[in-house]
């Protein structure tokens, strides 16, 4: 959405988390009005009810893959569209109230996507301490700030937060994590392409039978669509049963990703476009011979020559 800035945007707090920093790193975050809330699915609920005019959430870890709540409440519930994406480099931090030390820490808390990230170090250095889980790593370092906990993985700006202390910094098992955050709002139309941008969907499989995924994946290869991220997650109503959230390259006014999309909406039971943004990282889909809209076009003026008795 050409500059759209909305005056108040939700995202995963309490204040202090990684989802924060996210929001914090968007130019118009400084305008705005935050509203931390106490979960994913909250802070995607404050912009359905009109409480907030963006959300900030996680989507996915390049160490621990994609944040299930929020897939799953993006595919269900009142539709919402990815305006944004922003990509942030994880720093965890072990952090105590003053005065704590290594060897008094019985219990750790973090949430549990940030546990993963960390568990070879814990393990390592804190073999005794029993994990805590977190509805996320800020509301970690609340606890222990409140008493709760003896000790929390979070950002280092939760430690400036809660006035705790850091006993240990860079304590990831791997160094150079990142996390993928969108920016969601109410349905609207998508911003113009920028050249380089990721187009997402929710598709929803009619009937399980042999092939319905290579269907799926056929409809992108043979336009050349390139896809940045596929998986499944049931949708609830019983086993067996699935949607798959896709990533793709390009822009939905890109004849081949629009091709793409019109193939799933008749193959599947329902499609949901979550939309076209800019991708964090710049980088332009590859177009292959065949596959651009002059191409698209082309060929479509071709047959429609054909259907007017024209054979040249």
């Amino acid at each position: 959405m050409p500059g759209f800035a909305p005056a108040r945007y939700a995202y995963l707090g309490p204040e202090g988390t990684f989802c924060e920093s996210a929001l914090r790193s968007l130019p118009a975050a400084d305008r705005a009005e935050h509203l931390p809330c106490v979960s994913v699915s909250d802070a995607l609920d404050a912009v359905r009810r009109g409480d907030a005019g963006g959300a900030v959430v996680p989507l996915e870890n390049s160490v621990e893959g994609s944040v299930a709540e929020t897939l799953d409440e993006l595919a269900t519930g009142e539709p919402l569209q990815i305006v944004r994406e922003v990509v942030l480099a994880v720093n965890f931090a072990l952090m105590v109230r003053a005065g704590t030390s290594r060897d008094a820490i019985a219990t750790v808390t973090t949430m549990p996507h940030a546990e993963a990230q960390v568990r070879g170090w814990l393990r390592r250095e804190l073999p005794a301490a029993r994990f805590v889980p977190a509805a996320s790593t800020a509301d970690g370092a609340r606890a222990v700030a409140a008493g709760a906990a003896d000790a929390a993985v979070a950002a280092p700006i939760a430690a400036e937060r809660y006035r705790l202390e850091v006993l240990a910094d860079g304590i990831a098992d791997t160094a150079s994590a990142v996390t993928r955050f969108v920016v969601v709002t109410r349905p609207g139309p998508p911003a113009p392409p920028s050249g380089a941008d990721r187009t997402t969907v929710m598709a929803f499989i009619r009937d399980d039978h042999p092939g319905a995924l290579l269907e799926l994946l056929t409809e992108f290869a043979v336009r050349g669509v390139n896809l940045t991220r596929i998986e499944s997650r049931p949708t609830g109503v019983g086993l067996g049963r699935y949607y798959i959230s896709i990533d793709a390259e390009g822009h939905v006014t890109h004849a081949r990703v629009a091709e793409a999309l019109a193939a799933l909406r008749r193959e599947c039971a329902d499609v949901r476009f979550l939309g076209s943004y800019p991708r964090a990282d710049g980088v332009a889909p590859t177009e292959r011979p065949g596959t651009t809209d002059l191409d698209f076009s082309d060929a479509h003026a071709w047959v429609r020559r054909l259907q007017d008795g024209e054979h040249s």
